[in-house]
């Protein structure tokens, strides 16, 4: 039989393993799609909130600043009142001055004038016939106060008394619109403003006009708003800033709804992804635990335990996990990329280009990072399926490794095995993970590219303070897509770095179908006859065949005995009997019938094996006797045992036949044995087969088991396999081999009688 060797395959391409995947996973389908769906809308109304998280800081913004739109307009309405046509055209009604013949005479003859003002009022009134009436009224403002004291004087217009002092006072004004005047003149000058229901009177806005004057060339918002404060309550109501509670109470239950469906959304697709990838893992598990029945003996012996048992536990679980986060986090990241993209256009073009500028230089690396990764992923894979072999042996044949003193050399190949997994697991995992802290900066540096054009475009008017905070958001809307993006990439490739092992072994040869097995042989009317018929078969991989024109017959109720130096092929004659492994040549009849028309299941059924490997399972020592039959009564397990010679040991347990046998217990190998040997005493079964049964017994016992044997063999076609020949003296039929052929057959007297390789086999247990 071929040394087992490690044969950890090639590692198919990403892609295949994907694909295939998918195929595995076509009965979920719906789980699959519903938990995209989600992902994908969980995404969108992401996408959605910050355009209305903009809404909100605008509202709020808008609450937080005095009310300009009020303000120009008030501003406006005021400014229309004291146009300059408007004041030209109402200041000589409303002055009235008094440039009668009398007046200028008492003007000319006051002593209280003096000669060089009465010179400029002659000047001033010889220029009038050249003026009009805004230049004649800027030259009165000019004229001396001693010669307006006589032309200004108390007058009615529309009913209101206009004193002299406050003609004198609107005179001495150099800009009407600016300085506080008179109430009696600026009932003329404004009228009655009312805006969002708040009236402004005239010296309101007088008062109004002047601070705002004073305004102008003022920086400082803090000393604006506290000159603002200054103003008539009735300006402060209608320019002071003002929360629209409405609008924001309307936007905030909006983004609540929002992010309250997106949190339902993504709770609903993780209990479906979860759903879909353990129900998965179950299903390949089952999978493989089924393969593992339909697999040639053949496999088992190219292939290292603990890499089949990797397969089931660890690559399994890897691809569960993978595909919980990787899944749904890769639809809802590319949804929420897409997405952020087109609503970053839509919201402002220069800002878009901003952001994804910014952010571009990730996809470079981030793609770069995955090519390299891939590879490790695999090597993981494979690195941790070798360790978990080698674990596998070593502790299996602890007892052998301390006993040749081969700690040094089994910790020398964990040592080389480890630092491959190590080596693997810790390239793939600096590699994915310098995906977050890349991301994380590029993020960072969207922040401060958008915040800098953002606030460029604000002050030009082109955007709101709000569009600068939904794009802070968009910020990490878009980069963050890219890290869950490489992310999923990186579960993807550990998914199909686990996956192509896992289906490389559901791919595996299985057993040749049995189409053709069409007849059934009932073991209670076997009569119990086995011909080889020029049987011949090479192992996979070898060159020299381990059985060559192989030719025997048992004949009902004989005890054929095999026996030769190892390698001679006597087990491998036995699995070809159980039909194990595929005849290459030849043909192997039982009653006539070829064993080739005959399912596997139906020759089991008619053969007990006790073989030279003493499998025990956690159980109870009745439940280990009794394995896979029903109806058998403890009194019956009882008799077996007294016959083998476990009876006493069994009684001098705690529980007796009820005692639970473990890993830990310390049973002896012959008392393991022992214990198979009874397991095969209780089957019905018309053919026996002994390989090696006694090799693990001590002389005595070896006597007792083989009158045990002797009865068990008793109306049964027996095979015995035996490197003790004295234990197969009895037997009808002694079939020598030698590299794979029958050299020598008969009975031991014959056989002894020859003198040939049997003789020479036999002697050679006397020899020291």
């Amino acid at each position: 039989m071929p040394r087992r060797t490690r044969n950890y395959g090639k590692a198919k391409n990403f892609k295949g393993a994907m694909v295939r995947l998918f195929k595995e996973l076509k009965s979920f389908y719906a789980f699959i799609m519903v938990g995209l769906l989600l992902a994908a809308f969980g995404s969108i109304l992401s996408i959605l909130a910050p355009n209305k998280l903009s809404d909100l800081v605008d509202k709020i913004a808008e609450g937080l600043v005095i009310d300009t739109k009020n303000l120009e307009s008030l501003t406006k309405e005021i400014q229309n009142s004291v146009s300059e046509e408007k004041v030209t055209e109402l200041l000589p009604q409303v002055l009235s001055l008094d440039m009668s013949e009398n007046t200028i005479m008492e003007i000319m003859n006051s002593s209280t004038v003096t000669p060089s003002e009465k010179q400029e009022f002659q000047q001033f009134l010889s220029s009038l016939s050249t003026k009009n009436e805004q230049e004649m009224m800027t030259s009165f403002k000019d004229l001396p106060t001693s010669i307006l004291s006589y032309i200004v004087k108390d007058t009615t217009y529309q009913g209101v008394v206009i004193t002299k002092e406050d003609k004198m006072k609107l005179l001495e004004n150099d800009d009407p619109k600016k300085l506080e005047l008179p109430d009696s003149i600026l009932s003329f000058l404004f009228h009655d403003i009312t805006i969002d229901g708040y009236k402004v009177t005239p010296k309101e806005q007088s008062k109004f006009l002047q601070t705002m004057a004073t305004m102008e060339k003022e920086k400082d918002n803090s000393v604006i708003y506290q000159k603002l404060d200054t103003m008539p309550k009735s300006i402060r109501n209608i320019i002071e800033p003002k929360f629209d509670t409405k609008g924001i109470k309307k936007l905030v239950s909006f983004l609540i709804v929002l992010y309250l469906l997106s949190a339902l959304f993504s709770y609903i697709e993780a209990i479906s992804m979860t759903l879909v990838s353990n129900r998965f893992a179950k299903r390949l598990r089952t999978l493989i635990s089924t393969k593992i029945n339909h697999l040639p003996l053949k496999y088992f012996d190219q292939h290292q335990t603990g890499d089949i048992l990797s397969r089931v536990t660890n690559d399994v679980d890897t691809i569960a996990q993978s595909m919980n986060q990787s899944f749904a986090t890769l639809v809802s990241a590319i949804t929420l990329f897409v997405g952020t993209v087109i609503m970053m256009f839509v919201t402002n073009w220069i800002m878009a280009l901003t952001a994804i500028l910014a952010s571009s230089i990730g996809f470079f690396f981030m793609f770069k990072i995955l090519g390299k990764s891939q590879k490790y992923f695999v090597q993981r894979q494979k690195y941790l399926g070798a360790i978990n072999s080698h674990i596998e042996e070593v502790y299996s044949g602890l007892n052998v490794v301390k006993a040749y003193n081969g700690k040094k050399q089994a910790n020398e190949e964990f040592d080389v095995l480890n630092e491959k997994v190590y080596q693997a697991n810790r390239k793939s995992q600096f590699l994915s993970g310098l995906m977050m802290p890349m991301m994380n900066f590029i993020g960072n540096f969207g922040y401060v590219a958008v915040c800098i054009v953002g606030a460029l475009l604000t002050m030009n008017g082109h955007i709101t303070f709000g569009v600068i905070v939904a794009f802070m958001t968009y910020v990490r809307l878009f980069t963050s897509p890219l890290s869950q993006i490489g992310q999923a990439m990186t579960a993807l490739q550990t998914t199909a770095a686990a996956s192509e092992r896992v289906f490389e072994f559901a791919d595996e040869e299985e057993m040749s179908d049995q189409k053709d097995a069409t007849k059934v042989l009932d073991k209670s009317k076997v009569k119990g006859n086995i011909e080889f018929n020029h049987v011949s078969f090479t192992y996979d991989g070898n060159k020299t065949p381990t059985i060559k024109d192989f030719s025997a017959k048992a004949k009902s109720g004989e005890k054929i005995a095999i026996v030769g130096p190892t390698g001679a092929g006597k087990t491998t004659m036995v699995n070809l009997l159980m039909k194990f492994y595929e005849i290459n040549k030849g043909d192997i009849l039982i009653d006539g019938i070829s064993t080739k028309e005959l399912r596997r299941e139906n020759i089991h059924d008619l053969f007990t094996m006790v073989l030279q490997d003493t499998w025990l399972f956690d159980g109870s020592i009745k439940e280990n006797i009794i394995y896979n039959r029903e109806n058998i009564s403890e009194e019956r397990v009882k008799e077996v045992c007294e016959i083998v010679g476990l009876d006493h040991f069994i009684r001098t347990l705690p529980h007796g036949y009820h005692s639970k046998i473990t890993e830990s217990d310390t049973i002896s190998a012959g008392q393991r044995q022992l214990l198979t040997i009874a397991r095969g005493m209780l089957e019905d079964a018309p053919f026996l087969i002994l390989d090696e049964a006694t090799s693990n017994v001590d002389t005595r016992t070896e006597e007792l088991v083989q009158k045990a044997m002797d009865k068990l063999t008793e109306g049964r076609t027996s095979f015995i396999i035996a490197h003790r020949l004295s234990t197969i003296k009895n037997a009808d039929l002694i079939l020598v081999m030698k590299e794979g052929n029958i050299v020598e057959q008969g009975n031991h007297e014959e056989l002894m009688k020859k003198n040939g390789f049997y003789a020479e086999l036999y002697n050679s247990q006397f020899e020291l």
